[in-house]
């Protein structure tokens, strides 16, 4: 079956699909095993995947939430930035971390990143922080772990909060080490496309405190000490519900079979192609090819290559958040960063979900050599 407007025999972006046939007799048993409890949101599924994760990632706590961006809003909350302060992240991941802090108020400075790895370089950070500066966040972008030791260290000589934005990164490893147990927090969406993905919105904050774990679940819930007690501001109505975190119980399991093979296809496609492709991200542990992206000296030009040999493509990310419309006029619309900049014009996303045949990694292989 192949999506409407797009050419019969099309290699996907992602087919969704693909993964919920593989687990159909499981997904459904437990999608039943919800409805039939009747009980559809914090309950024993709820519970249960939030142990399992908070193991999985190797942290003490896990707090299930509603999405991903509401799990950036309330770790920039539970460290405690109030509206005026200023965080420190980056500008080339879509706008998802500049929406959150936004939403609450607080104003973000933007560093630029490394080149080679496209996640926020430790040398620009120094330069953007200031006395208001209460927060960096660092995003694995694509699925490549940030160099977050230096940044990690930076941040506690300098008394200011650490949130990974772990949302491309579900499994990636360093020294053992899990993304997501680097910071004083961390953030996951499980949005349908994501490594670990539910079958809707969903997302988690993590730690190793437990007094920030307990900031965040009462702040996801109105900010609740108690049921119609709210003791803290900034709570809102964001929780994961029982569907979502029973399927996610079911997929969990897979993620780091899901992870080699996305590796895999990504080896494939660098042993294919031509030198005027480069490569984000490397073959290790650290990188988990939630996005399979390359840098084109000619963007247009791969995809159009692409596109005629029945393969889609897609860009991540075209627009870079100091040029978004919704800050024009403020300071941060007038930086220059270079290196975001260079590759919000060249970076190009590759097919790269674990449910590609091999037929199909072949045939992208074969496109790129022509590239």
């Amino acid at each position: 079956m192949t999506a409407p407007g797009v050419p019969p025999n099309t290699i996907p972006f992602n087919d969704l699909r693909r993964q919920y046939v593989d687990l159909k007799v499981d997904i459904d048993a437990a999608v039943g095993r919800v409805l039939s409890t009747g009980w559809y949101v914090h309950g024993s599924e709820h519970d249960q995947f939030e142990r399992e994760f908070a193991d999985y990632v190797g942290v003490t706590s896990c707090v299930g939430v509603a999405n991903g961006t509401d799990a950036l809003t309330l770790a920039l909350t539970a460290v405690g930035c109030v509206p005026g302060d200023e965080i420190v992240t980056v500008a080339n991941a879509g706008m998802y971390t500049t929406s959150a802090a936004l939403s609450a108020g607080l104003t973000p400075r933007f560093a630029d990143v490394d080149p080679d790895l496209l996640t926020l370089s430790p040398a620009a950070v120094e330069p953007v922080l200031g006395p208001a500066t209460k927060a960096i966040v660092v995003t694995h972008l694509y699925g490549q772990l940030a160099d977050v030791a230096p940044i990690a260290e930076l941040a506690r000589t300098r008394g200011i909060a650490l949130i990974e934005d772990c949302a491309q990164s579900i499994g990636a490893r360093r020294d053992g080490v899990m993304a997501g147990a680097f910071g004083d927090l961390a953030t996951f969406s499980f949005y349908p496309t994501k490594n670990l993905g539910a079958v809707g919105d969903g997302g988690a904050v993590v730690t190793n405190d437990e007094g920030l774990a307990e900031r965040v679940r009462r702040l996801r819930q109105y900010g609740w000490a108690e049921k119609y007690r709210s003791v803290l501001a900034g709570g809102r109505n964001s929780r994961l519900d029982e569907l979502q975190a029973a399927v996610l119980r079911v997929k969990l399991p897979h993620v780091d079979r899901w992870n080699v093979r996305r590796r895999e296809i990504v080896s494939r496609y660098r042993e294919a192609a031509g030198p005027r492709l480069r490569f984000v991200g490397s073959p290790e542990a650290d990188f988990v090819a939630h996005l399979c992206v390359v840098v084109a000296e000619d963007r247009a030009e791969l995809q159009r290559t692409l596109a005629a040999a029945g393969i889609a493509t897609a860009v991540h990310y075209p627009l870079p958040d100091h040029q978004q419309p919704v800050l024009a006029g403020t300071p941060e619309a007038q930086l220059t960063l270079p290196v975001t900049e260079h590759a919000s014009t060249h970076v190009a996303s590759l097919p790269c979900f674990p449910e590609l045949t091999d037929d199909e990694v072949g045939r992208v292989c074969q496109a790129l050599r022509e590239c």
